[in-house]
């Protein structure tokens, strides 16, 4: 297993990027840094102009990885979820029961994030914080269905697909699998999103945390729809 996990390699969808910042010690510092500098000023804030600063190169170098920051923050979001589906699939993939499979899935997409070493040039727990605070910006655009034609999402949906599966091996009848398995995957981001900035409307805290929340309303939903 270690083995596997050292030659992983996180694939986004090529059309998002000119060039794969995964080639080259430039691009692994452009996507470096950009979680920084994001995490630290927000991506309204965020410019390649402050990121070549910060990594000592021109803005230019920056354009020839990605066209737009809109592009880098989509790609930031895919490799996201890419690694979230493979911690997944990893974490699941020996369990036989349906029930617990689903329930150790829940707790998987909605647990906050620490970082996984295997990746040394992206935090993933900032990264984390970036996709809780900002990653609904790329797709909340006039651009979004355009964006979707051009399979930038492939790798969201594929999760959100694979969550469902899930569910429906739990009760086969359930007529709102996937909508469910997208709320479960939206909504702890909500959720966490709310337990730090608006507090007073949540239940979720240190001790109640979206995962609870989730495991309650995802099995009280489904042993009630038998």
């Amino acid at each position: 297993m270690k083995d596997l996990l050292t030659t992983l390699k996180i694939s986004v969808p090529d059309k998002i990027f000119i060039k794969d910042p995964e080639t080259s010690k430039l691009g692994k510092r452009i996507i470096e840094n950009s979680i920084i500098i994001i995490n630290d000023i927000g991506f309204e804030n965020f410019t390649f102009k402050k990121l070549g600063t910060k990594i000592g190169s021109n803005e230019s170098s920056i354009y020839r990885y990605f066209e737009s920051k809109h592009k880098l923050l989509l790609y930031l979001s895919s490799w996201y979820w890419a690694w979230l589906e493979y911690q997944l699939v990893i974490e699941t993939f020996s369990i036989s029961n349906q029930e617990e499979k689903l329930e150790k899935a829940i707790k998987i997409l909605t647990r906050t994030v620490e970082k996984d070493s295997n990746f040394s040039h992206i935090n993933e727990t900032i990264l984390y914080k970036i996709i809780v605070n900002e990653s609904s910006k790329s797709f909340l655009t006039k651009e979004v269905d355009n964006d979707n034609k051009e399979g930038y999402f492939q790798i969201y949906k594929r999760l959100v697909t694979r969550l469902e599966g899930m569910i429906l091996d739990v009760n086969s009848h359930y007529k709102f699998a996937l909508s469910l398995a997208s709320t479960i995957i939206e909504g702890s981001l909500h959720q966490h999103f709310l337990n730090s900035h608006f507090p007073s409307i949540t239940n979720c805290d240190n001790h109640k945390t979206p995962t609870k929340f989730f495991l309650n309303l995802v099995f009280q939903t489904l042993n009630n729809n038998e």
